[in-house]
């Protein structure tokens, strides 16, 4: 069981006790603050992905890992029906108090109605969790797709974190995918339960999206090894 440290955070932001960020670390990397102001967001300060991803959003939607829910407040406000879900018990009190008129605790795989677009933003394949878990969140996200139903998700290719400065990779084989992370939290000198986190390539999702039955294309590149792809 997680600790939910995520969720305070964003709960003492939202009440004015903002006081230090959320420290993030993963096994190949250092620690790294994510600042609290960064996860309330306004439209114009998130990456062009999102943006994308927002301007692609139709119809009925699923806003996944919704956060502080400010995904789902700019498709409110453009008038479009969106349900939020969030296993932070923290983040869906955050959105609830923002304005998003549809949130709920619950995790992905829990999740049973059916949408018209689905996002999974801000590394999307994170929640994956390992590479092995790929096809069943692949099954269970195509169940809840409508009829020309689409699923709007970005990563990154991190393989550029295991190169030296040759540009030759360093892997170790033992190791399996190297997008796969032991994805390390704290916040005010508490620490979450370690959790696994997936960066998936393109070409990783588009193999796997074909295996169960569905089409992968890319959208656009970012700025630094990332990618929105659009899942149908």
């Amino acid at each position: 069981m997680t600790k939910d440290l995520f969720g305070k955070a964003l709960l003492d932001y939202q009440n004015g006790n903002y006081s230090e960020d959320i420290i993030t670390s993963t096994h190949i990397s250092d620690a790294d603050p994510l600042p609290l102001p960064y996860l309330f967001r306004d439209y114009s300060e998130m990456p062009t992905l999102e943006q994308k991803a927002l301007q692609l959003s139709k119809g009925n939607i699923l806003d996944v890992g919704c956060g502080s829910g400010s995904h789902s407040l700019w498709l409110q406000e453009k008038g479009l029906h969106v349900k939020a879900i969030d296993s932070s018990e923290g983040a869906i009190k955050v959105a609830k108090k923002r304005g998003v008129l549809n949130a709920e605790l619950k995790p992905l795989l829990e999740e049973t109605q059916t949408f018209d677009t689905i996002l999974l933003l801000m590394n999307g394949t994170g929640i994956f969790q390992e590479l092995t878990q790929v096809s069943r969140y692949l099954k269970h996200l195509k169940s809840l797709l409508n009829p020309n139903g689409q699923i709007l998700i970005d990563s990154s290719d991190i393989s550029y974190m295991y190169k030296d400065e040759d540009g030759g990779l360093w892997l170790d084989l033992n190791q399996g995918y190297l997008g796969e992370l032991d994805y390390f939290l704290s916040y005010k000198g508490e620490k979450e339960t370690p959790m696994k986190w997936l960066y998936l390539d393109f070409e990783t999702l588009k193999t796997a999206c074909i295996t169960v039955g569905l089409k992968c294309e890319k959208v656009k590149d970012g700025e630094h090894f990332d990618y929105l792809a659009r899942i149908f």
